[in-house]
């Protein structure tokens, strides 16, 4: 889209009128594929079920209803804050060009001004356009594993398990790590942690796969170049499931440990950290966070149950491979991504091509190019 701000090659600035008609057109747009009609319809359900007197009484269902509730007024307000910001653009245009060539010219500042606003909010807009998955506005359970590559594998899942902190630290995400399995000499073998914020499943599905690390490893003397991969896998957590998969204890395996790493006083103190296998499955889940025994064992019967969920439901989609299935092996040939440190600097994505030469940026979180390049990719490519 031209923008207000944007000069063309003979360095004269597009037209107002035309930019202006050119937002209208998108903001229309953005309303149709947000569905506002259906939002406010729904904003009306959600305070009926608000004033109920005895909402608090199921207080999970409360902090469901009170969220998507919080949701749903922000959307609509946001789509109406935009369509206020733009009409009033668009009567200032008008009356700017009623009265003349010079009342324009003092107002093409401040009408500049409004279009980059409203220009840069429907960017946003734009990007929930392409979470079409059931489960995209939900927190994320997401798992970092070594793969081949020794020990600079091990140091590359840590390197991942930094980026992805840092990415949802740039996001205003929450992250609670529930479960980090130490490397033999540096590094680690595995982590898993929880993102809670919006989108944060729809963001982190784009990630899922095998990730390829080059660079001239510091764990060999003579300082050769080395490759190794980590992989990432993601499900979406749902705080409660119960309506959605049935876990039989008598189909668990649970094993205690002690605890290690950061935690407070209670680590390498008492066998708090639980492990539990899911032996039809062979699905893993552990947590060593919290402070007692019994809380790590909800925990990680939570994100169990959300594992489980997302397969059950990739299993009715015949898509479980793809969306949720046992990843393929963690080496050559599977990589979704590239990070090259040396020879040169490159970071390349195998799927939509995006890449950056920016490495130190991308290892710092700054991941939200390659996630929307992958979203957009995915819908270009639906159903090819």
């Amino acid at each position: 889209m031209a923008r207000a701000s944007d000069a063309g090659p003979d360095g004269a600035r597009p037209d107002l009128g035309e930019v202006l008609a050119s937002l209208r057109a998108r903001l229309d747009a953005a309303k149709l594929y947000l569905r506002l009609d259906d939002l406010i319809e729904r904003l009306g359900t959600l305070e009926h079920a608000i004033a109920e007197p005895d909402l608090w009484s199921d207080a999970d269902q409360a902090r469901r209803v009170t969220s998507e509730y919080g949701r749903t007024r922000d959307d609509i307000e946001g789509l109406c804050a935009l369509d206020t910001q733009l009409a009033d653009a668009e009567a200032l245009h008008l009356m700017a060009e009623e009265e003349g060539g010079g009342e324009l010219a003092e107002l093409e500042g401040e009408l500049t001004d409004i279009a980059a606003r409203v220009a840069k909010a429907l960017d946003v807009l734009e990007l929930r356009s392409l979470f079409s998955g059931e489960h995209d506005e939900r927190d994320a359970v997401a798992e970092i594993h070594a793969g081949a590559g020794g020990t600079d594998a091990q140091d590359w899942a840590e390197m991942m398990l930094r980026m992805y902190l840092r990415w949802a630290e740039r996001r205003g995400f929450e992250v609670e790590v529930d479960e980090v399995s130490e490397g033999g000499e540096t590094g680690i073998l595995s982590a898993t942690f929880i993102v809670r914020g919006r989108h944060a499943y729809g963001l982190l599905a784009a990630e899922r796969g095998v990730h390829r690390l080059v660079r001239m490893s510091p764990f060999d003397s003579q300082h050769r170049r080395h490759t190794s991969f980590a992989s990432l896998d993601v499900a979406p957590f749902l705080e409660d499931l119960s309506g959605e998969v049935e876990i039989d204890e008598k189909e668990l395996r649970i094993d205690t440990y002690r605890s290690s790493g950061a935690g407070g006083q209670h680590v390498n103190v008492t066998d708090s950290a639980v492990r539990i296998t899911h032996i039809p499955t062979g699905i893993v889940t552990s947590c060593q966070n919290e402070r007692s025994q019994h809380q790590n064992k909800e925990k990680a019967l939570q994100i169990l149950a959300a594992k489980l969920a997302d397969r059950q439901r990739a299993e009715r989609r015949k898509e479980l491979e793809t969306l949720s299935g046992p990843l393929s092996d963690v080496a050559w040939g599977s990589q979704i991504r590239s990070y090259v440190l040396a020879p040169y600097q490159l970071v390349k994505d195998l799927r939509s091509s995006h890449e950056t030469g920016n490495v130190e940026a991308v290892l710092d979180g700054d991941l939200d190019d390659f996630m929307i390049a992958f979203l957009r990719f995915r819908r270009e490519h639906a159903g090819s």
